[in-house]
């Protein structure tokens, strides 16, 4: 079958990084180590594992990231290659070991991407599983398959960007027969906003400003109002389509980066900015939760000087190896600084969730159609230098999330 791989490869590594500044389609050419090339389809692991057949598969920032060469090289050790790419995935179960319930043959899934500790064949499950923490699992390079924190980075599993891949059963969850494909490729990146918005545990009054309209951005404003937060949320988009789509989402006040953002936000929040001797200005004042969707040195920086002092900040896109923080805004304010990966059990008035399970009922209902709306750019696998390029460079495609699609009415 097609499937588009990552190829570890040192040589084309360095390649990627030497010359992709001033040839940005290197990421996607002969010489990087992403390609479609001919698989054979992954065998079961073991008899509680099941054989999906994609439907769609949405290309997330950590996606884009290790296309790129973006990203740090601390998940090197815990992955294995060649990985099939791929962890946003809505897919049909066609075939299933003996001792999976039969129920799931033929139903319409999406999968929650996390190889934990009962994936994995592992008993006892370690500390992290235990508490419902699962993308925290302690033993992603041990047991039943090759190591691999999520499905998408491991080579026993495959992934959402080929025709099929293999998933545990725990790892199962039915998408209702009323919702969308396009929806349903949603659910994961949602459960990734989500989580972030649970964890920020915003507080009547408090002002929030979320830094980046990317999916996980735009998704994060769209979780804050889902789960019922009225204050008041302004949000930083750096495109036309990501400014409209964050006031459909529920952002109060949107922001351009540049320049003129520090006036913006100083003006916004009745902030008083002030220039130390060298560096950029600091702030007393500010919102009291803000939420970095970006991941890079310069929004991580920002995000800690507009946070007001008792505030939290929220690091919800992925970081590389962010250079010239100041980090004395977190030991001065007095800030919570609070990481925000993937999803596992929430707790929501003293009752445990899966995050996948509240993602799915929350996109079940009216906001379905206009969170869908995030999905602008499909492409079918042979063309996934496209599709990757779409997602690369949104600014260009005006696409906030692009996806392959495996099916001939989409």
């Amino acid at each position: 079958m097609k499937a588009v791989q990552y190829v570890k490869s040192v040589p084309r590594y360095l390649i990627l990084q030497a010359t992709k500044r001033w040839w940005p389609k290197v990421v996607t050419s002969v010489l990087a180590p992403t390609k479609l090339r001919d698989v054979e389809p992954p065998s079961l692991p073991t008899q509680k594992w099941v054989r999906i057949r994609t439907r769609m598969s949405g290309i997330c920032g950590s996606d884009v990231a290790t296309v790129a060469a973006k990203g740090s090289a601390y998940f090197s050790p815990l992955i294995s290659t060649p990985f099939v790419y791929g962890h946003e995935n809505v897919g049909d179960v066609f075939e299933m070991g003996t001792d999976v319930d039969q129920s799931w043959l033929g139903r319409r899934v999406v999968i929650e991407p996390a190889l934990t500790c009962v994936v994995r064949g592992i008993e006892p499950v370690c500390v992290q599983c235990a508490n419902g923490q699962f993308a925290n699992c302690e033993n992603v390079t041990q047991g039943d398959i090759a190591p691999g924190i999520q499905t998408g980075y491991c080579f026993d599993t495959g992934g959402g960007w080929s025709s099929e891949f293999v998933a545990h059963e725990w790892q199962l969850h039915p998408v209702p027969d009323e919702m969308s494909d396009v929806t349903a490729v949603l659910i994961e990146p949602f459960s990734c906003a989500l989580h972030g918005a649970l964890r920020a545990d915003v507080q009547i009054g408090q002002r929030v400003l979320v830094l980046g309209c990317g999916t996980i951005g735009l998704l994060t404003i769209a979780a804050l109002r889902a789960l019922g937060v009225s204050n008041e949320i302004a949000a930083v988009a750096k495109y036309p389509h990501q400014e409209r789509l964050a006031t459909d989402f529920g952002a109060d006040v949107v922001l351009k980066p540049g320049k003129t953002l520090y006036d913006k936000v100083l003006e916004l929040y009745g902030a008083q900015k002030h220039q130390p001797e060298l560096g950029r200005p600091i702030f007393v004042g500010g919102a009291e939760v803000v939420f970095d969707c970006v991941g890079s040195s310069t929004s991580i920086d920002d995000a800690l000087r507009f946070t007001r002092a008792q505030g939290t900040t929220v690091l919800v896109g992925m970081p590389a190896i962010p250079s010239g923080i100041d980090w004395t805004a977190i030991w001065y304010k007095e800030l919570r600084v609070v990481g925000a990966y993937a999803y596992g059990t929430e707790n929501i008035n003293g009752h445990e969730h899966r995050t996948f399970e509240i993602a799915t009922q929350l996109l079940s209902g009216d906001a379905a159609d206009k969170m869908s709306g995030l999905v602008g750019g499909k492409y079918r696998i042979a063309d996934f230098r496209k599709a990757i390029h779409s997602a690369l460079f949104s600014g260009k495609s005006g696409v906030a999330k692009t996806v392959f699609t495996f099916l001939d009415e989409e």
